[in-house]
C-alpha cells in the first residue's frame, strides 16, 4: 500500500513537472484567442460593428486577446504597445479575429461553439490564464520584491485584464457601461484570478510552502474542472460563493440603521380653522401631514396624549381664572 501511494506521488510529481515546462505558443494562445474573440462577437452589437467598422472590432478583439498584458504593462511603468511587438502572436490573433467574424458561413464560428470543442479550447484558454498569472507575479518580483501586493495587482492584471479594461473596450465599440465595471460585479474569471495572483505571491515570496510546479499543476486541475463544470451545468454562479458570502456577513455586513425624525423631515400641520382647512384645498395632504406629524411627535416622546399616559392635558392657569371669577 506504501509502494502504490509513493509511486502514486512520483507520478503526479513527474506530472506536475512535465505541466510546468509546457509551451503556450501556439495551441494554449490559439485557444485562448478563439474563445476571446467568441467572447467578444457573442456580445450584443458586435457584429454591427464588424459590419460598419472592422477595424474598431479588429482593435476590440486585440484588447481581449492582449489586455492582461497591456494593463499589467501600464502598472509597471512599460510601454502599453509592448504585447503588441510578438509580431506572430499578433498575426495569429488576428487570422483568428478574421475567421472567426469573415469566414463565409460563419464555419470557424459555429464549429468553435460546438460543445465538445468549446469545452476543449475553454479548457485549454484555463491553462493559459495559469501561466498569464505567474508571468505577471514572477514580472513585478523582478522589480518590487517585497512589495506583496503589486505583486499581487499586476499578476491579478495579466491574467484577468481583459475583464478588467472591458469599459474601455465597449468604449472603442461605441458602448458606454459604466455599470458593468468589473470591479462593482466581478465575474468568475476575475474572482479565480485574484486567488491565483495571492497564491502564486505567496508560493514566490516564500511564505506558501510549496513548490512552484505543484502549484502550477493544483491551480491549473482547479480552473479546468470548475469551467468546464460550469459549462456543462450551465451554471454562472461562482464556486466560491458560499466562501464569498460567509466572508461578507462576517467582515462587511452593515447592521440596519432605525429610523429617526432627525433624518426626515416632518411635514408641517395644517390646523382646523385656517384659511387652507376652510377653503378645502389640498385635504388628503393635510391628513397626511397632520399623520406626519403625529408620528414624529410620538418617536420624540412629545405628543401630549403619548406624554402623559393617554390622558388629556391640564387646562391652563388662564381658564381657571376666569372660571373662578
Amino acid at each position: 500500500m506504501n509502494l502504490l501511494s509513493l509511486l502514486d506521488l512520483t507520478y503526479l510529481n513527474e506530472l506536475a513537472l512535465g505541466m510546468s515546462k509546457l509551451s503556450m505558443f501556439p495551441l494554449f494562445d490559439t485557444a485562448h484567442y478563439v474563445v476571446s474573440t467568441m467572447a467578444l462577437k457573442e456580445q450584443p452589437g458586435a457584429v454591427d460593428v464588424a459590419r460598419r467598422s472592422p477595424f474598431a472590432c479588429w482593435f476590440s478583439a486585440m484588447l481581449h486577446c492582449f489586455g492582461g498584458a497591456v494593463l499589467s504593462g501600464l502598472m509597471l511603468a512599460q510601454p502599453s504597445v509592448a504585447p503588441l511587438s510578438n509580431t506572430g502572436s499578433v498575426l495569429l490573433a488576428s487570422v483568428v479575429w478574421y475567421l472567426v467574424f469573415y469566414c463565409p458561413a460563419d464555419f470557424v464560428y459555429r464549429c468553435s461553439a460546438f460543445l465538445p470543442m468549446r469545452l476543449v479550447l475553454s479548457g485549454m484558454k484555463e491553462v493559459s490564464r495559469t501561466w498569464k498569472v505567474l508571468g505577471g507575479v514572477t514580472q513585478a518580483r523582478k522589480q518590487y520584491s517585497d512589495a506583496l501586493l503589486v505583486m499581487i495587482a499586476v499578476g491579478w492584471a495579466r491574467g484577468a485584464g481583459g475583464g478588467l479594461i472591458s469599459n474601455f473596450e465597449q468604449l472603442v465599440r461605441g458602448v458606454w457601461k459604466p455599470e458593468t465595471n468589473e470591479l462593482l460585479k466581478m465575474s468568475y474569471p476575475t474572482k479565480v484570478t485574484l486567488v491565483g495572483a495571492v497564491l502564486f505571491t505567496l508560493q514566490q515570496s516564500h511564505r506558501l510552502p510549496v513548490k512552484e510546479h505543484h502549484l502550477i499543476f493544483a491551480y491549473t486541475v482547479f480552473l479546468v474542472v470548475n469551467k468546464v463544470w460550469m459549462m456543462l451545468t450551465g451554471s454562472t454562479s461562482s464556486p466560491l460563493a458560499p466562501l464569498e458570502g460567509a466572508l461578507y456577513r462576517i467582515f462587511f455586513a452593515l447592521q440596519p440603521e432605525e429610523p429617526s425624525c432627525v433624518t426626515r423631515v416632518c411635514p408641517p400641520v395644517i390646523k382646523p380653522g385656517t384659511l387652507a382647512h376652510l377653503s378645502g384645498k389640498n385635504s388628503d395632504s393635510s391628513i397626511a401631514s397632520h399623520n406626519g406629524a403625529a408620528a414624529c411627535d410620538a418617536h420624540k416622546g412629545t405628543n401630549p396624549a403619548v406624554g402623559t399616559g393617554g390622558k388629556r392635558p391640564a387646562k391652563s392657569s388662564r381658564t381657571e381664572t376666569r372660571k373662578d371669577k
